[in-house]
């Protein structure tokens, strides 16, 4: 007998101190899996060597060539352990972050699955089909931010400026950022997802994704990558006592 596929509460969008984030790596794996998410989608960020938005004299942040190694390794040994403890399926991603003075020019893409180290000095195009090539689903992330109030390096304006043509080398966009609605995307009825793009505990609330298949990695990343359509739900509710925890 045919058996009803159970839709899968996923995060795609998450960041830990391997970059910008809050939390560890274990601490964030204990916030979603004590929350019930079937799967969460690391994706710290790889950043230009020449990134505007760093003083000359700071050091490399985030994922970077130096560091990748235990990056991925440290991504695999928390896998095993959220699988075993708590049944969430840990998927290794990477934020592919093209920032620019210029927002026409800056843009963030989601790598999910990615397990290679895809750098963004040649620009988000190369850095786009590079991570293609190594099987990751890639997702436009905040593709219109603009807004008086946000961060001037958040500013992301390339993606929803050259959707056309930038929109052959993705396969889904956010709809939402958390509780931020990108109507462009909806109007022009590109395939949406909704994401936390978590960097602090307060972070977990606001629009995800649900997705109809397997608990696999190759399952979810097969899903990201084909036409078919994805569910969006919003989470409210969230046992306070976690966040406190976190």
């Amino acid at each position: 007998m045919h058996r009803k596929i159970e839709p899968l509460l996923c995060e795609l969008h998450a960041h830990t101190m391997w970059s910008d984030g809050a939390l560890n790596l274990p601490d964030l794996v204990d916030l979603y899996g004590r929350s019930g998410f079937d799967v969460l989608c690391v994706t710290d960020h790889v950043n230009r060597t020449d990134d505007p938005w760093w003083a000359p004299d700071v050091p490399a942040r985030g994922v970077h060539a130096g560091n990748h190694a235990a990056y991925f390794a440290e991504l695999d040994a928390q896998a095993a352990r959220a699988a075993r403890e708590y049944g969430l399926l840990l998927l290794p991603g990477l934020e592919l972050t093209y920032n620019d003075l210029d927002p026409f020019l800056a843009a963030h893409a989601l790598a999910i699955g990615c397990r290679a180290f895809i750098p963004v000095d040649d620009g988000i195009e190369a850095a786009l089909g590079r991570a293609r090539s190594e099987g990751a689903a890639l997702v436009a992330a905040h593709p219109f931010r603009a807004r008086r109030g946000v961060h001037s390096s958040r500013a992301t304006m390339r993606f929803d400026r050259e959707w056309r043509t930038l929109g052959q080398l993705i396969d889904r966009w956010e709809l939402f950022n958390r509780y931020d609605l990108f109507a462009s995307v909806a109007r022009r009825g590109l395939p949406a997802v909704a994401n936390g793009d978590f960097h602090r505990p307060e972070h977990l609330p606001g629009w995800k994704t649900l997705l109809p298949c397997a608990k696999e990695e190759r399952s979810v990343i097969d899903y990201l990558r084909s036409p078919r359509p994805a569910f969006l739900t919003r989470v409210d509710t969230v046992d306070a006592s976690l966040l406190r925890a976190a």
